[in-house]
């Protein structure tokens, strides 16, 4: 049985709890939350200690699950494994590059699990691809949320795009050649939206653009590669497959178009999007990498490279806004 502990019970702390309390072969040991309100309520409902004494409370975890706000994650994920307790801990990774370096050295040096909270990857739509060769040469992403004060501690680029290059990193498979963004800030000091290009050394060219000042909400990506076209609707939970045609395609809607090189037959699939909780999904691949001793879906390595290049794209444009 695996004991775990939750830091942080408010907005999404609260969605992490309910799902690790339906999780099998684990037992929930508490949680530590500074609002007396928040603390309370929780208590009550679950029938839950609160923890104020953080020794005890980690003494008695084998894990903990951070949902703090970023500025905290380098503290608690620091305190935990210098104890050896596994951590699972909320995207963005750290704060900083030096805190995410620094973790990444620690989680090395005490053998244990780390996952960074990267819920997408766990996302029925993306799901869906788990058979498919995706070796993209375009990607195209929109990824827009209508604006919450929750979150606006990070930019745009660490609170919503970050999950998308998470995505891409993992799919695309080469190293970053360069990086092009601008952002402006509208509600708060940081960029609330922002357009970013990346290029790979393979040649691969994603765009990227990330809204949280919109009046509609959108979580779609669009890979292209060679004869086909993959679309992800992240929001709405669908995929969908265009691509030519080939004999051991069945049950899909086809149909005949004329090339300079004669007719090709397109074939449009939706393959099966699996009916899962992402968030629950998440909890128990970090669950079965610590009782199985395997490396976790989303690593701390994971972390570190989204961080970087969120970190390169703000980096950018604050290169733009001072050259204006």
């Amino acid at each position: 049985m695996l004991k775990v502990g939750v830091v942080g019970v408010g907005h999404l702390g609260k969605f992490h709890l309910n799902n690790w309390l339906e999780i099998n072969n684990v037992e929930v040991v508490g949680f530590v939350d500074p609002n007396d309100e928040v603390a309370t309520e929780v208590a009550e409902k679950y029938k839950l200690k609160r923890f104020f004494d953080v020794d005890e409370f980690l003494q008695l975890c084998d894990a903990i699950d951070i949902v703090t706000p970023t500025n905290f994650h380098y503290e608690w994920c620091e305190r935990a494994i210098k104890l050896g307790k596994h951590v699972f801990v909320e995207k963005p990774f750290a704060h900083t590059m030096d805190e995410a370096r620094q973790l990444v050295k620690l989680a090395k040096e005490s053998n244990i699990k780390l996952q960074v909270g990267h819920v997408e990857r766990f996302n029925p739509a993306f799901l869906a691809l788990k058979e498919v060769s995706l070796n993209p040469m375009f990607i195209e992403v929109h990824r827009l949320a209508q604006f919450n004060p929750r979150g606006t501690e990070v930019s745009v680029i660490l609170d919503l795009m970050i999950h998308d290059i998470d995505i891409i990193l993992s799919i695309v498979k080469s190293d970053v050649k360069k990086i092009s963004a601008s952002g402006v800030a509208v509600m708060t000091e940081t960029p609330d939206i922002a357009n970013v290009r990346i290029e790979f050394d393979n040649g691969c060219v994603a765009n990227l653009t990330s809204s949280r000042i919109s009046m509609k909400k959108m979580r779609k990506m669009r890979i292209f590669q060679k004869d086909a076209y993959i679309g992800i609707d992240f929001l709405d939970k669908k995929t969908e497959i265009i691509k030519l045609k080939e004999p051991q395609d069945k049950d899909v809607f086809s149909f005949d178009i004329a090339t300079p090189s004669g007719n090709k037959t397109i074939a449009i699939a939706n393959p099966p999007v699996p009916q899962v909780n992402a968030i629950k999904k998440e909890l128990e691949e970090f669950r079965d990498a610590i009782l199985n001793n395997t490396q976790p879906i989303v690593n701390e390595i994971d972390g570190l490279k989204a961080m970087d290049v969120a970190h390169q794209i703000l980096e950018k444009i604050g290169n733009n806004r001072i050259s204006r």
